[in-house]
């Protein structure tokens, strides 16, 4: 048992400071696999140890992918480490041979969670889910399904199931998405669109978007230039501005 900031402080350096010098790595299997079974930030730094392990030195954890997707609560899109974790989420969901189900599961959390994200997270994960439909075209249902979800008396999707395989989110459809169409910032509102038209094949690089942050958002916005939009054709002569209104007549501008 170590203090929370000690596994902290091992996580963030252990991937490349300490698995490249060890002679046999395998050794921190046990470590890193309690690691990530903690939960909250310190499972997110255990990820970047794990996916060394099971790519070069082929270990097996049977429940990753349901850990992975227990990770996925509300404050992931404020956390820290938001970057590392849904850089690593993005190469563990690269793969073309994950099932259907799973990746759906993926989608359709992500997409109800983005409803209480801050526009620069959004911004990020709306891409990143379009990426998903590009691998893995037996998801685009959620999309383009027939009717629509208006033909839906209530979502099938089970928000509150541990197990991706349970929880119906192939049966659901992507009204959250379709919501943010909507948002407030119209930058988010455009991303969100995308998914009207035809997904190109070529998937997003949203390498330059994990790192986004508000004040960049909003240092952006500042920096637009503004048009100068025509607001009157007439220049005001009286109170209402008409040239032979009654008003015009009797009352002025002072």
């Amino acid at each position: 048992q170590l203090p929370t900031g000690l596994y902290k402080k091992v996580l963030v350096i252990l991937h490349d400071s300490v698995l490249p010098y060890m002679n046999e790595p395998t050794l921190m299997m046990d470590f890193l696999t309690v690691a990530y079974g903690i939960g909250g930030a310190i499972s997110l730094l255990a990820l970047n140890g794990l996916f060394i392990l099971i790519h070069q030195h082929n270990l097996e954890y049977p429940d990753f992918y349901k850990k992975l997707y227990s990770l996925l609560d509300p404050s992931i899109y404020h956390v820290k480490y938001r970057a590392r974790f849904f850089h690593l989420t993005d190469l563990f969901l690269s793969s073309s041979h994950l099932p259907a189900y799973l990746v759906a599961a993926f989608i359709k959390r992500l997409s109800r969670l983005a409803l209480t994200a801050p526009p620069e997270s959004l911004l990020m994960i709306i891409p990143f889910i379009c990426n998903l439909f590009r691998r893995h075209p037996a998801c685009r249902v959620l999309v383009h399904r027939p009717g629509g979800p208006g033909d839906m008396s209530e979502d099938p999707y089970i928000m509150e199931e541990e197990e991706p395989s349970e929880s119906r989110a192939l049966q659901s459809s992507l009204w959250e998405i379709q919501s943010l169409q909507n948002h407030y910032h119209p930058d988010v509102a455009k991303a969100a669109a995308v998914l009207n038209q035809s997904l190109s094949e070529m998937e997003d690089d949203i390498s330059g978007l994990l790192e986004l942050s508000a004040y960049e958002l909003f240092d952006k916005e500042v920096k637009k230039k503004a048009v100068d939009v025509p607001l009157e054709f007439e220049q005001v002569r009286g109170l209402f501005g008409k040239k032979n209104d009654i008003f015009a007549e009797h009352f002025s501008l002072a």
